[in-house]
Order: C-alpha cells, then sequence, then structure tokens
C-alpha cells in the first residue's frame, strides 16, 4: 500500500518540477538491528519515484564504512541530501522523516535542487561569515508542528557555509541521545555541545544562538 495519497503525489510532482538539477538521497540503512529502516525505504522509494531528479542511493555502513565516515554517518536510518556529485556532506536526517518531519524532507530536497534559501539578507551575510565548525542538532517527534521550522532554518544556513552541519535527528529513535541531551520537549536545538534552547524560534533569534556558539572558544563537532 502506497504512503502517499494521489493528491499529494501530484503535488510533489508539481513542486519537484522546479528542481534545475539532480538531488541525489544517501541512504544509510541495513537489514539487521535497524527497525526503522524499512520505513525508511518505503519513504524514499516512493519520494524518488516522483521526479527523475531525485534519485536514491543505499548505502550500508557495515560494509561501507568509508562512505559513512566521510559523511559523518554514526546511526541509522541516516538520509543525507546532497548533489548528483555527492559532494554537499552537511545536510543530514537521522531517523524517520515521518508526520511533519516529511515535509523538512521535502523542503531539503528542493532547496538543494534549486539553489535557493528564504533566509533574510542579513542573516545570510552573518551565517556566510562564520568560519568555525557548527554543528545543529533539532531533536523532533514526527507529531511535533512546530518542530520543522526550526530543521528548515537550521538546514539553510548548513546550505549556505560548509562550515555548519544541521541534523534533524527523531528523539525517539535515539533514545540515548535524547537523555544525553536533555530531551524534554521539542523541538530541541543543540549547537556544538554548549548551546541549546527550546521551542519554535524566529529567524534572528535562532542565528544569534548559532554565532554565540560559533563564538565559543571550545568546538566539538
Amino acid at each position: 500500500m502506497a504512503l502517499l495519497r494521489d493528491e499529494d503525489r501530484l503535488a510533489l510532482e508539481k513542486e519537484f518540477s522546479s528542481l534545475g538539477k539532480k538531488v541525489k538521497l544517501l541512504f544509510f540503512t541495513q537489514e539487521l538491528n535497524c527497525d526503522y529502516c524499512p520505513d525508511a525505504k518505503r519513504i524514499l522509494d516512493e519520494v524518488g519515484a516522483i521526479s527523475p531528479n531525485v534519485a536514491v542511493r543505499e548505502v550500508n555502513p557495515a560494509l561501507d564504512g568509508d562512505t559513512a565516515t566521510r559523511f559523518g554517518v554514526d546511526k541509522i536510518p541516516a538520509i543525507v541530501v546532497t548533489d548528483e556529485a555527492e559532494t554537499r556532506a552537511n545536510v543530514r536526517f537521522f531517523g524517520l522523516p515521518a508526520g511533519y518531519e516529511f515535509m523538512s524532507l521535502i523542503s531539503a530536497i528542493l532547496r538543494e535542487g534549486t539553489d535557493t534559501v528564504e533566509l533574510s539578507e542579513e542573516t545570510q551575510a552573518q551565517v556566510k561569515a562564520i568560519d568555525k565548525p557548527v554543528h545543529i542538532q533539532v531533536f523532533v517527534t514526527p507529531s511535533c508542528p512546530y518542530c520543522p521550522s526550526a530543521v528548515v532554518i537550521g538546514q539553510q544556513m548548513a546550505r549556505l557555509n560548509p562550515n555548519i552541519t544541521a541534523d534533524m535527528v527523531e528523539a525517539t529513535e535515539f533514545p540515548d541521545l535524547s537523555r544525553k541531551y536533555r530531551v524534554m520537549g521539542v523541538p530541541r536545538v543543540v549547537i556544538n555541545e554548549t548551546t541549546h534552547f527550546e521551542g519554535a524560534q524566529p529567524e534572528a533569534a535562532y542565528l544569534a544562538q548559532v554565532l554565540k556558539a560559533a563564538n565559543q572558544a571550545t568546538v566539538t563537532n
């Protein structure tokens, strides 16, 4: 049974018609010890079938550790939204992009395929000027309507600056990480292990937290 309704598929066909270049989804998966990998595969198979400009490549990290290391993948299921040549490694999804987070995945595909961001010019200038590694982790759940905005803002920043990596992390799928970062509510945004905030923040407030983390003396990525 298809996950996408016919009307949703038609809407995505229209959206994907704007893609000016090919987008590749690197899907890190394995058959053993990954309860959510089959569901993630179903989602990506349907998304990849909508447009010839969206391709899915499966990677088993147990068999191809070099690729997993290159893209910083240390847990599965994982999706890296990259270009056809697989040069971008800083827009990642850990866990199912389901529920409200499905649109975060679609947004990442559209931005990669159209080279667009919707951040203000002032924000873009400040993001591009960041010269230290910044790791943004946005903890989400599929039922959280406020989470996609936190994911999308962070991933747009990552598109602007290769020093920034932005991850969606599905909180319930990775309970050890959720405990480590004291995730009591979502979205919870953790930046460089040193800065964190909860809730949907406007662009300017989000940027202030990113700049604060970037200016910390010790950065862990």
